[in-house]
């Protein structure tokens, strides 16, 4: 019986150090910076076993979210205008909103979650997410899923 694999998405600051070393040395590779995985895991100083045990189960969120879904939730103030500022962000990234979802307010914060499609044209997506939860007024966001 297969084991199913679960997906998680963790902020860079939780990610152990070796794994964002592959993920760099796969970025060297493939702009061709250097021409062997074994230059690439001594420039960023790794073996090369611990690059081949990883090289597969990491990669960047922005990679692969091209033509993607993803479900995302904020705690937000109950303030006029912050979600037209929100939706502002999402616009200017060029991304479609597919749901939205705000509560009522309960002490002056509601949640608000969005279903977003990343489109070809859509921006640096990690960098829309980073947009938004930088507004004033928003608590935190979190991701929910992405398909």
């Amino acid at each position: 019986m297969k084991a199913k694999t679960q997906y998680y998405v963790v902020k860079e600051k939780a990610v152990p150090e070796v794994l964002l070393k592959v993920v760099e040395a796969k970025r060297l590779i493939e702009s061709e910076r250097v021409s062997t995985v074994q230059d690439a895991a001594e420039a960023v100083g790794i073996s090369r076993s611990s690059f081949y045990k990883y090289k597969d189960d990491i990669f960047p969120f922005h990679e692969n979210t091209k033509g993607k879904n993803i479900t995302f939730i904020m705690q937000m103030d109950d303030e006029p205008g912050l979600l037209s500022e929100v939706l502002r962000v999402i616009a200017e990234y060029q991304a479609n909103i597919l749901t939205i979802h705000q509560t009522m307010p309960i002490n002056g914060i509601a949640s608000l979650t969005l279903s977003v499609d990343i489109l070809p044209s859509t921006g640096d997506t990690m960098t829309m997410l980073s947009d938004l939860e930088n507004l004033k007024g928003i608590h935190y966001l979190k991701i929910l899923g992405r398909e």
